[in-house]
C-alpha cells in the first residue's frame, strides 16, 4: 500500500469567490460499511488542509497489463451555509501525486427542487476499452487560419452529438485539466504528460477553429464522447503536477510545418483499442525509452509537425508580455497585474493588497503573486511568467464577472430576461449599450444606436457577437449570451483607468502631446460618445493626444456649449464622463 494525497477547494461563480467555513467530509466506503472518515473545514481562501489518504503501489499504474485498478475511491461532501450541499463519488487518489478537488457550489433556492447535488466520476478510461471509431475530421488543413488564439471558454456537450444532453461551458486550460486527468494517468513520465496534454490540445482547438459542431447546427464545440472526441467528466478531480503542467502548455498545439492550423490529433489507449494517432500506453513505454515530449508526437504523427504557441487568448485585451516580471521589474505590465491582484483580493483576503501601483515589482507585489499562485495551485515563487499571468487573468475575469452579475441582478428590471427581435423596454437598451460599447473595441460588431427596441440592426450586432465569440448564432439573447456580453464588457472597462470626477485636480489638464492611460480613457469615452452624437469626430484610441483626439474635443466642447480650447480642463473632464455615464441604463452606484 502507498500513499497518495487529497486537496479540496471549494468556490463559487467559477472560483469568483473562495466558500469558507464550508465543512468538507472525506470518506471511503468497503461496500456499505465506512472504512475512513475525516471531516475538515476550509479557510478564507476556501481550502481544507491537505491530507494523506491510502492508495495502491505505483506499479500498477505503469503496464497496461495489470488488473488491479491503480487508484483508490473516495467520496467527498460539501456543506456550507446559504449553499445547496454537493456529493461527488468516485474521487480518484493515485500513490504519490496530490489530488485537486475543486468543488463549485450554487446557492440555494426556495424555488429550487434541488435539494442536494451529486456528481459520480465513472471509472477512468484508461480501466475501459471503449472505442474511438467515430473520431472523424479533418487530417489536414481545410480552412485558412490568420492567426492563431486560445479560446477563453469552451462549450462541451455531455453526451454523444445527437443525444439528449447537458450542455457545460469551462474556461479552456480547466477542460484541458479535465481532460488530461480523464485520459492518461499522473503517475507517467513528464514527457509522456507533455506529449498527451499537446495533443488533446490539438484536438480541441481544432474542433474549435473548424466549427465542425457549430456548423452542423450544434449549440456545442466539443463533446464528452470518447467515440467522437475526448473523455471529459463533469466535476472530476484533477492532480497538481498535471494541473501545473497544463497552465505552462495549454496554449501549444500541433500543426503540419508552415501552417498555423492545430492538427486533427486522435489518440487512443493503443492496448484494446487501437487508431491512426498516438497511443496513450505507447507514449508512456517510448518515455521511458528516453524520447521526450515532441519526439513522441514525431513517432505518432509524423516528422513534418511543429509546436505552434498561441499566446493570444480570446478576449484579453492585454496578453502575456512574453517576459516574466520579477522583483524590481519596472514596467507597465506590472501595473497590470497590480491592479488585478488588488481586485481579486477584495474576495481572496489571503492575498495582501500592494499599496503602490506604480508599475514596479516590489516586495509587496511579490507577497502578493506568491499568495496567488499558493491559492490557485501554481509553482509559488514570485515571478509572473505566463501560467501566473494567464491564470491571474481568468481568475480577475470571473471575479469582474461576479461583481457586475451582482449589480445588474440587483435590479428589479433586470432578470436575465430572454430578448429577440421585436422585443422592447429598458433591457433592451442595457443589450444595445453593451454592444455600443463592445463595438468599438471589436470592429467586427457592427453599431446599434441605443432606442430600446430590438429591431433589425440590433439583431445583427448580436449575430455578429455571437459568431464572434464563437456561441450559437442564433440572433437571440438568452442567459449565455447576456454572460459573455457582461464578461466582455467588464474586460474592456478594466483595461482603463477608473476617473472619479470628484478627485480631480482644479487645474486638471489634457492637451495635445499628453500621452498616458488618462489620454487612452478619454479617447474611449469620446468613441462611445461620437456613436450618439454622430457630429463628434471619432479619435482612434492610442493613448497618445494627437491632432484627431483635439478635434473631437474641440467637436464636444461647441456642441455642448463649453469654452472650444481643444484642450481637456477640470470642467471639459467633467462634462465627458458625464455624458458617457448618462448612456448606461441600470447605472451601478
Amino acid at each position: 500500500m502507498a500513499t497518495g494525497y487529497i486537496r479540496v477547494q471549494v468556490s463559487f461563480a467559477k472560483e469568483a469567490m473562495p466558500v469558507q467555513n464550508c465543512k468538507v467530509t472525506i470518506r471511503k466506503f468497503n461496500d456499505e460499511d465506512i472504512s475512513f472518515e475525516k471531516v475538515l473545514y476550509t479557510n478564507i481562501s476556501g481550502i481544507a488542509e491537505t491530507i494523506a489518504l491510502d492508495a495502491p503501489a505505483e506499479e500498477f499504474s505503469q503496464t497496461a497489463q495489470n488488473k488491479v485498478i491503480p487508484y483508490k475511491l473516495y467520496t467527498i461532501t460539501a456543506e456550507a451555509e446559504g449553499y445547496i450541499p454537493t456529493v461527488i463519488n468516485g474521487v480518484q487518489i493515485f500513490p504519490n501525486v496530490t489530488a485537486l478537488q475543486k468543488i463549485e457550489m450554487f446557492l440555494e433556492n426556495p424555488k429550487n427542487k434541488i435539494k442536494e447535488n451529486i456528481l459520480n466520476i465513472p471509472p477512468h478510461q484508461l480501466t475501459l476499452s471503449e472505442p474511438r471509431n467515430k473520431q472523424v475530421g479533418p487530417k489536414v488543413a481545410q480552412y485558412l487560419l490568420k492567426e492563431t488564439y486560445i479560446p477563453k471558454y469552451i462549450t462541451v456537450h455531455l453526451g454523444e452529438p445527437n443525444e439528449y444532453a447537458e450542455d457545460v461551458t469551462v474556461a479552456f486550460p480547466e477542460y484541458i485539466k479535465n481532460v488530461a486527468c480523464s485520459e492518461i494517468y499522473p503517475t507517467w513520465r513528464n514527457e509522456a504528460l507533455k506529449a498527451n496534454i499537446r495533443a488533446q490540445v490539438s484536438f480541441a482547438l481544432n474542433r474549435v477553429y473548424t466549427s465542425w459542431y457549430r456548423d452542423k447546427g450544434y449549440s456545442f464545440e466539443i463533446t464528452n464522447s470518447k467515440s467522437y472526441d475526448q473523455c471529459f467528466e463533469l466535476g472530476r478531480n484533477y492532480f497538481t503536477n498535471v494541473s501545473q503542467m497544463v497552465d505552462d502548455i495549454f496554449n501549444q498545439y500541433i500543426s503540419k510545418i508552415g501552417l498555423l492550423e492545430p492538427l486533427f490529433a486522435t489518440f487512443c489507449n493503443g492496448i484494446t483499442v487501437t487508431c491512426n494517432g498516438l497511443s496513450q500506453w505507447g507514449s508512456l513505454d517510448l518515455a521511458i525509452r528516453g524520447y521526450d515530449g515532441f519526439g513522441i508526437l514525431q513517432h505518432y504523427y509524423g516528422y513534418d509537425i511543429s509546436l505552434i504557441m498561441a499566446d493570444n487568448i480570446e478576449g484579453m485585451l492585454a496578453p502575456y508580455p512574453g517576459n516574466t516580471l520579477m522583483l524590481n521589474s519596472k514596467e507597465e505590465d506590472v501595473k497590470i497585474i497590480q491592479l488585478k491582484l488588488n481586485e481579486i483580493s477584495n474576495n481572496y483576503t489571503a492575498i495582501p493588497k500592494i499599496p503602490k501601483v506604480d508599475g514596479f515589482f516590489d516586495v509587496a507585489t511579490e507577497k502578493a503573486v506568491i499568495a496567488f499562485q499558493n491559492i490557485f495551485n501554481l509553482i509559488p515563487d514570485g515571478i509572473v511568467g505566463r501560467s501566473t499571468w494567464n491564470r491571474i487573468y481568468f481568475i480577475y475575469a470571473a471575479v469582474l464577472n461576479l461583481e457586475e452579475v451582482e449589480a445588474l441582478s440587483s435590479t428589479d428590471e433586470y432578470k436575465y430576461i430572454t430578448l429577440k427581435e421585436g422585443s422592447t423596454g429598458d433591457e433592451v437598451k442595457l443589450l444595445q449599450y453593451y454592444l455600443l460599447i463592445i463595438s468599438n473595441i471589436y470592429n467586427e460588431i457592427p453599431k446599434v444606436k441605443i432606442t430600446g427596441v430590438f429591431d433589425e440592426d440590433t439583431k445583427n450586432a448580436v449575430l455578429a457577437f455571437q459568431k464572434y465569440f464563437n456561441m450559437l448564432v442564433d440572433g437571440i439573447v438568452g442567459r449565455n449570451t447576456w454572460e459573455k456580453l457582461i464578461e466582455i464588457y467588464y474586460e474592456i472597462e478594466s483595461t482603463f483607468p477608473k476617473s472619479n470626477k470628484n478627485q480631480l485636480p482644479s487645474n486638471y489638464m489634457l492637451k495635445e502631446g499628453s500621452i498616458g492611460d488618462e489620454v487612452r480613457l478619454l479617447q474611449y469615452h469620446l468613441a462611445v460618445i461620437s456613436d450618439i452624437y454622430p457630429t463628434i469626430s471619432k479619435p482612434k484610441i492610442t493613448g497618445v493626444f494627437d491632432a484627431e483626439t483635439k478635434k473631437s474635443v474641440l467637436d464636444f466642447q461647441r456642441y455642448f456649449g463649453l469654452d472650444e480650447t481643444g484642450n481637456v480642463d477640470y470642467n471639459t473632464w467633467n462634462k465627458i464622463q458625464g455624458v458617457f455615464d448618462g448612456l448606461r441604463p441600470f447605472k451601478k452606484e
